[in-house]
């Protein structure tokens, strides 16, 4: 003979079903108007003035009488902005022998001047119009994902 203790028994380890659940996310995006721009470039002619530096060389040339007696033909010779050109010559006396009758002298003078020159140029500068969307909310693509969040 069974009891009611037995029987209690016998029911809690039969087997119970419990059912279980779960949920699933899709998400869908779309891709609106939001705003719209046109971005054109104008071209503008502007008249400025350019520094340009302009230089030119002036040549001073002085005869420097020296009537001198010398051996052998002197160089010509540099120092800094004087440039030295001896001129010889021969004469003839009881005997032969170099003179020094002179030596011209050749000085560089540089000068430096900045003018403005007009001149032309062009240049571009951007403008860009805020249009707005063209209808309110049109979508331009759809496209649908399946990602879990």
């Amino acid at each position: 003979m069974t009891s009611d203790h037995d029987h209690d028994h016998d029911h809690d380890q039969a087997e119970q079903t419990v059912p279980l659940m779960e949920e699933q996310l899709t998400v869908t995006k779309r891709k609106r108007v939001t705003d719209r721009v046109r971005v054109s470039t104008i071209t503008e002619t502007v008249d400025s003035l350019v520094p340009v530096d302009f230089s030119d060389v002036e040549i001073d040339v002085v005869r420097v009488p020296i009537e001198r007696d010398i051996d052998v033909v002197p160089d010509i010779v540099t120092e800094g902005d004087l440039t030295i050109i001896p001129v010889v010559e021969e004469r003839i006396v009881i005997t032969r022998q170099l003179v020094l009758r002179e030596e011209i002298h050749v000085r560089r003078t540089e000068r430096r001047e900045t003018s403005d020159i007009p001149v032309t140029i062009q240049r571009q500068r951007a403008v860009i119009d805020h249009l707005g969307p063209q209808t309110e909310g049109q979508i331009i693509s759809e496209e649908e994902t399946h990602d879990d969040l």
